[in-house]
């Protein structure tokens, strides 16, 4: 992670050496800096590591209390395994049992509504010669006109359940089968996250937080150096900078090191390190500084410590490589 940088005072030292050709930049020796952060609000019931300790690709550092988030997570596996009941159910539809109940019931209503019919075959001749009352023949109407009505319900039930569920019905069940399996994944995700591993292999810089304090949301617990080859962090003054770029090559020495390190430009921030950087006379310009990361290639550098002076030599001049 590169950290901004807006106004560096002093950050750039110039030194001639030896032949002219070589200019000397002042920095630092630093390794990638990678912040872990807590996925929830929830206690610190586990530290594994310490401060300074080496670590593997994948190893647990830290857990936060997973208490909350396993009793979410089950009540999302108990909402999708219903979801998943009731697409079953849609799909097989009626049972047999239901089927027969509503051919019953249909043929009931047909034969009510036959016998209704006759009856009023029968009421209404009766009515015609006076020996029954007109309300006779309404009434014998109505109760014909019901069960008829009747019959047709029930033969519309029957072909319902004998046809099955609606497709659209069973694609809306199964929508809902599918967001319920997801927000159980995401819940298996978020209280995957309750256990803090490292992403790559390296060395514990900083534990923020201690066993049992409850840290907010997002912020850093634990903050690692990345293993493998360092870099050394450097200000590339103004009238070096169009000769320098990624792939060119340096010579590193380091403080309390006998040998000088074979080195090479990975990183050019395109910016000045000083603004404004515009509408700047020459002699301002002159001191503008851009940052640079020179990587050690050799592949015992790998063990050096962090955070050493360096110096660096740049086989560039002012005026061009």
């Amino acid at each position: 992670m590169r950290c901004p940088h807006v106004v560096v005072f002093g950050a750039v030292l110039l030194t001639a050496c030896g032949g002219g050709n070589n200019d000397a930049l002042l920095g630092t020796l630093e390794r990638d800096r990678i912040e872990l952060v807590a996925e929830a609000q929830e206690p610190i019931i586990e530290i594994a590591v310490r401060e300074g300790e080496a670590v593997a690709i994948d190893q647990l550092l830290l857990r936060l209390d997973p208490q909350a988030a396993e009793a979410r997570l089950a009540q999302a596996r108990a909402a999708a395994l219903q979801a998943e009941r009731q697409l079953a159910e849609l799909q097989a539809g009626a049972r047999v049992e239901q089927r027969r109940q509503a051919r019953a019931l249909a043929a009931a209503a047909a034969a009510r509504a036959l016998a209704e019919e006759r009856e009023f075959g029968r009421v209404e001749p009766l009515v015609g010669q006076g020996v029954l009352p007109a309300s006779a023949l309404d009434r014998q109407r109505a109760l014909r006109d019901g069960a008829a009505a009747e019959r047709d319900a029930a033969a519309e039930r029957l072909a319902e359940l004998e046809r099955g569920t609606r497709a659209e019905v069973v694609e809306q069940a199964a929508a809902a089968l599918e967001r319920a399996r997801g927000q159980v994944a995401e819940l298996e995700l978020a209280l995957a996250r309750h256990q803090v591993r490292a992403p790559r292999a390296g060395v514990v810089d900083a534990l923020p937080y201690e066993h049992g304090e409850r840290p907010p949301r997002g912020a850093p617990v634990v903050v690692l150096l990345a293993a493998g080859q360092p870099y050394a962090r450097v200000y590339v003054p103004e009238p070096l900078r169009t000769a320098v770029g990624a792939g060119t090559r340096a010579t590193v020495r380091i403080d309390g090191s006998p040998r000088d390190w074979r080195g090479e430009v990975r990183y050019v921030s395109a910016e000045a390190a000083f603004t404004p950087y515009y509408a700047l006379n020459e002699r301002d310009r002159s001191r503008l500084s851009y940052l640079a990361e020179v990587v050690l290639t050799e592949a015992d550098a790998a063990s050096l410590p962090t955070g050493m002076p360096v110096e660096v030599r740049l086989p560039v001049t002012a005026g061009g490589p």
